[in-house]
């Protein structure tokens, strides 16, 4: 038995998102180039479907740019990241 993203994941809504523009299962798998099947496991959140197909189902319904958002303030990332380029710097002698 495969085990299922958390509830409510947000990829979960890219089945409503479909219905909601009318699109069929095989227009937006064609449109994204994967197979019904991934298509089915993206709109269950299943976790083992692979972010480049997310991705493109993303896009097929328009949300791509929104993709930007989910890292656009990376506080945790940006201080690990300064802590590493004060590492590397060497002393001025």
């Amino acid at each position: 038995m495969q085990k299922k993203g958390p509830k409510n994941y947000p990829v979960e809504e890219a089945k409503l998102a479909r219905l909601r523009r009318k699109y069929t299962t095989i227009l937006v798998s064609k449109r994204a180039r994967i197979s019904r099947t991934t298509l089915t496991k993206i709109e269950q959140g299943d976790p083992a479907v692979t972010l480049a197909s997310y991705a493109r189902v993303l896009s097929v319904l328009g949300f791509l740019p929104d993709i930007d958002l989910l890292a656009a303030n990376d506080v945790l990332g940006r201080k690990l990241q300064d802590l590493e380029l004060r590492k590397s710097r060497k002393p001025e002698t």
